[in-house]
Order: structure tokens, then sequence, then C-alpha cells
């Protein structure tokens, strides 16, 4: 008995030898604008998997008197592999296939405005994004708590994006590692600048009428352009 006992216990630690963690970085981010007491709620993530024999994908939600993290993980093979990145050069360390999967954020206890914050990749040729990457966390906005029933028509976002302005005036983004014609979002108060990549924040809602054919659309609150 007691030799069938350590056998078990064996393999069970090799099991657990041949796995580790691999941390996630989200490149974006959505949440509900509010939210009630005491409620979980979905968050949407969006982050790059690593290149590894992937077992498990973890998002990982904390949170405290002032904040929501998401400190996002995967539970991977403990055996290298090769994969190809973008421009068809062997990597171990991410490959570019997206994840976007959700998160459940803990119920927030206090009538309060929350950030809400997450891992996020360094944005290059952005200078005056360094400040998002100073901390261990990146903040990607906000959520408000309230004690009633919340409203339930407008969303935040946040997140690494590229922009496309068209020759009418309209204006496109799409979050990164997000792909498909429905990945790009109308945003209803850019600039015009032609094109640009960079870290925005803002909203998602149904606006009154229509914007470039869009009934649901991105309103930006805060935008940090790289070169």
């Amino acid at each position: 008995m007691r030799s069938a006992l350590f056998a078990t216990l064996l393999a069970l630690a090799a099991c657990k030898s041949d796995m580790r963690t691999q941390t996630a970085q989200i490149v974006w981010m959505e949440w509900p604008a509010e939210v009630q007491t005491f409620d979980p709620f979905r968050t949407r993530l969006v982050v790059w998997q690593p290149c590894a024999l992937i077992r498990g994908f973890e998002p990982s939600p904390t949170a405290d008197a002032v904040s929501v993290t998401f400190a996002p993980y995967f539970l991977v093979d403990n055996h290298p592999i090769y994969c190809l990145d973008g421009q068809g050069y062997t990597s171990d360390i991410t490959v570019n296939v997206p994840l976007d999967t959700a998160g459940t954020a803990p119920g927030l206890p206090f009538e309060r405005v929350y950030e809400m914050r997450g891992a996020l990749p360094a944005i290059v040729n952005c200078p005056a994004c360094a400040f998002l990457n100073s901390a261990p966390w990146a903040s990607f906005g906000y959520v408000t708590v309230r004690p009633t029933t919340p409203s339930t028509t407008v969303r935040n976002a946040a997140g690494s994006v590229i922009a496309q302005r068209d020759s009418v005036g309209c204006t496109r983004i799409r979050p990164s590692g997000l792909l498909g014609p429905n990945a790009e979002i109308v945003v209803e108060n850019s600039d015009t600048t032609a094109q640009w990549f960079g870290f925005v924040r803002g909203y998602i809602y149904q606006p009154a009428a229509p914007v470039c054919g869009a009934t649901t659309v991105f309103h930006l609150m805060g935008q940090y352009t790289g070169e």
C-alpha cells in the first residue's frame, strides 16, 4: 500500500514538473461602464498566446479597495517548441495567434469608482506611452459601482489599436489581436490623422444616429500614439 502511494506521489510530481506558467499581456480589454455592488461582472480580454503547448488559461482577477487587476497566465508544457512569428522567424516567446476570451471580475463592495488594471505589452515607438508601463500594472480605465441597477448601454474599452481614416473622413480602429471585418470599430470623435498606432481609452455605445453607417461606435477619451 505504501509503495503504491509513493508511486502516485512521484507521478504527480513528474506531471507538475512538466508544466510551467507563462504570463500573458493584455492588448485589448472591454468591461461594463457600471456594475452593481457585490455583482461579479464579465470582462473581455484579448491576449497573445505563447509559443508553447498550451494546457490552460487563467485570467487571474483580483480586487482590492481601489482597483480590479487581471494578471492572466497560460499553463503550458515545460518543453520548448518552435513557432513562426509574423516575419517568418522562429520564436520561443510568442506566436501571432490571439486569444479572445473573458474574465469574471469579483463583485465590488463599495459604491465608488474602481480602476481597471492589467499587464500591458510595451508599445513600440511611443514615447508618450512610457508611463503606461512604469508600474507593474497598467491602467486601462475605470468602472463605476452603484448600489442600484446599473445602466447597461455603455461599456468601457482600452488597449492597443491601429487606426485608419478613409477618403470620406471616417476613422476606424482595429484592436490588436482581432481579425475580420467585425473587428473594426468606427470612432465618432477622432482627429484628422490619416493613420496611427497607439493605446486608446474610451467607451463603446449606440449613438442616436448612425456614424459613418455604424450603429455601434467608439468614443475616444484618451489617445497615446506612436511616431
